[in-house]
């Protein structure tokens, strides 16, 4: 059932990073996952996400579009939900990768009563390929990228002409 790249992993790699993504979902219950309908075209869904068991899961009523955007096409996007107001608290944070049902009856059935999740309902397991993490710093804009091949990588952009500028320091487990 676990994904080659999943929470845990990413968790394990980076675990402030993880912490601070964590805690940025947590703010709000629902966010907007972005599929791809039969098309090509996007579709952009309110979704909750629920992080447990070192998997990130993204479950949807039966039936639902974007349960069969993601049958047919597993590539998602998600974003995170970003509050009243212009403040967006914690930074903006958006996760990609590829969902993968889980179609097991018995771990649908245990999943429900940890959850009180009705039945029925589709759920997904996320290999992640991205994650991107963006807060304000001073005067910079400070993008921090995640991804399995990678690890973390940090661009600070001022508010000015200049081009994003590498920052090592901020591709620490700290950063």
């Amino acid at each position: 059932m676990t994904t080659t790249n999943n929470w845990a992993v990413f968790e394990t790699a980076e675990p402030e990073f993880a912490a601070a993504v964590r805690a940025r979902f947590a703010q709000y219950p629902h966010h907007v996952l972005g599929t791809l309908r039969k098309d090509g075209s996007p579709r952009l869904a309110g979704l909750n996400v629920d992080i447990r068991g070192g998997e990130l899961w993204l479950g949807m009523m039966a039936g639902s579009m974007k349960a069969r955007d993601l049958q047919r096409d597993p590539r998602f996007a998600l974003h995170c939900n970003p509050g009243p107001g212009e403040e967006m608290e914690g930074g903006d944070v958006r996760i990609s990768g590829r969902a993968l049902e889980l179609v097991d009856p018995p771990e649908l059935h245990r999943y429900a009563e940890e959850t009180e999740t009705p039945h029925p309902f589709h759920l997904f397991h996320a290999d992640l390929t991205e994650i991107v993490r963006i807060t304000v710093e001073g005067d910079d804009l400070v993008v921090r990228t995640w991804t399995p091949e990678h690890g973390v990588h940090t661009l600070r952009r001022g508010n000015d002409d200049e081009p994003p500028r590498e920052d090592p320091a901020g591709d620490s487990p700290a950063g």
